[in-house]
């Protein structure tokens, strides 16, 4: 299988150890590519929410395909969200071709790109954590919901539907958070000319150029593996947001390594104690 080469592949808000998390589809998505630096950007493994009761063998298989990329020379920066904060205290840790960090600032052909997860803007969870992982919580069980109804639906030959989305559409204080936490990144990034501000977070994908009195940016969002299952991918100077189609297969053989069998089963190891 011939894989596309990509400079730059941004993802966010996998949320392996979830019911919510479309790791399968992640997995074919990371096996059609070739990426030189691939960014995780936050929310990869959903720590608030990790029990050992609960982690598939298709989310470990995401968790190896990582290491094997990074064994062959792909450039891996884990960047730390809020769902996956416990690795905070490891940043700024270097092993080989993988980086624990919790922002980065990249050079693009001669353009500034920083990247962030994105919940240092995010008051519940600044201040009100406890509400934030409940939320987290809903939020999963709300997907699983979804999901049924979406198999009804399509036993009914009818259009899937997105209950997160519609909520996010109708309820004004969600349209407000939104823009307001849009808002925020791309008035720092003006500020410190940057030429792009790539978060997660939000579960909105998105990539708009914005302008103010001081200058522009452009934001980019790489969304989630959750619901809209996309990643931003930058290639011959120009970003574009991936958006994964289901119905597409690119694995034809799923090739085990031994080596990063047993590294992705310490890590996991790590997360039970």
């Amino acid at each position: 299988m011939k894989k596309r080469k990509v400079e730059v592949v941004v993802i966010s808000d996998v949320h392996l150890g979830t019911y919510g998390c479309h790791a399968k589809e992640l997995l074919d998505y990371l096996s059609s590519v070739k990426p030189k630096v691939l960014v995780l950007n936050g929310d990869i493994i959903d720590i608030w929410q990790f029990r050992k009761s609960y982690f598939p063998t298709s989310h470990l298989k995401v968790i190896k395909k990582i290491i094997s990329l990074s064994s062959k020379g792909t450039k891996i920066y884990y960047l730390t969200g809020n769902h996956d904060e416990f690795l905070r205290k490891f940043t700024d840790l270097h092993l080989g071709n993988l980086s624990l960090l919790n922002k980065l600032v990249l050079d693009l052909d001669g353009k500034k790109a920083w990247i962030f997860h994105g919940d240092v803007f995010d008051a519940s969870i600044n201040h009100a954590k406890w509400l934030a992982k409940l939320g987290g919580w809903g939020y999963d069980m709300l997907i699983v919901i979804n999901r049924f109804l979406n198999w009804i639906l399509e036993k009914c030959n009818k259009e899937p539907y997105s209950l997160s989305k519609k909520i996010k559409d109708n309820v004004k204080s969600a349209v407000k958070f939104i823009t307001n936490f849009e808002n925020v990144c791309t008035e720092l990034a003006i500020e410190n000319q940057y030429d792009y501000v790539i978060c997660g977070h939000i579960h909105e994908p998105k990539i708009s150029l914005v302008e103010n009195e001081k200058g522009s940016t452009t934001y980019l969002n790489s969304g989630d593996w959750i619901e809209n299952l996309t990643a931003l991918e930058y290639n011959n100077k120009k970003w574009k947001l991936f958006k994964h189609n289901p119905n597409d297969s690119y694995l034809k053989d799923e090739s085990h390594f031994e080596y990063e069998d047993q590294l992705a089963e310490q890590f996991i190891s790590i997360l039970n104690k």
